[in-house]
């Protein structure tokens, strides 16, 4: 395991209320562009109308595409971002809860609120990134930089 403080004083909270019919990794990352958002980790909760979600098959180096065709509620939804070149890269994985209270869960790929989404985002002082790595075919976060 390795780890980097990235801030051991006062860190930035935002509330981010989303509308029905948003797109949420869209959206949440067109907000990490805008404010400028280089290191930050997130939670959720709320619903969706329909979601996609992904299983990185590491033989292939892709994400198997699972997708949510229904209203689901969102148990959880935890997340970061980090910088991946110029770009503030989004990563989300969801536990989504069926009507009869089954569920299903991955990697966030996709999903369209209803009739809400509430996230918490806090954002770190520091710089965050992301490397390709070519074994896994992913951009992982790199604290050595």
């Amino acid at each position: 395991m390795k780890h980097k403080v990235l801030n051991e004083h006062d860190e930035r909270t935002i509330a981010l209320i989303f509308d029905p019919g948003d797109e949420v990794m869209a959206l949440l990352t067109r907000f990490a562009a805008d404010f400028n958002i280089h290191a930050a980790r997130f939670t959720a909760i709320g619903a969706f109308s329909e979601a996609t979600l992904g299983y990185f098959d590491i033989e292939r180096k892709d994400y198997l595409r699972i997708p949510v065709g229904e209203q689901v509620e969102v148990l959880s939804l935890l997340g970061d971002i980090a910088m991946e070149g110029n770009h503030p890269k989004v990563h989300a994985h969801a536990v989504l809860g069926r009507r009869d209270a089954s569920t299903v869960g991955g990697h966030l790929l996709a999903a369209t609120v209803r009739p809400t989404l509430e996230v918490l985002l806090i954002e770190s002082a520091s710089y965050l990134a992301r490397k390709f790595n070519q074994r896994y075919g992913l951009s992982l976060i790199d604290i050595a930089q």
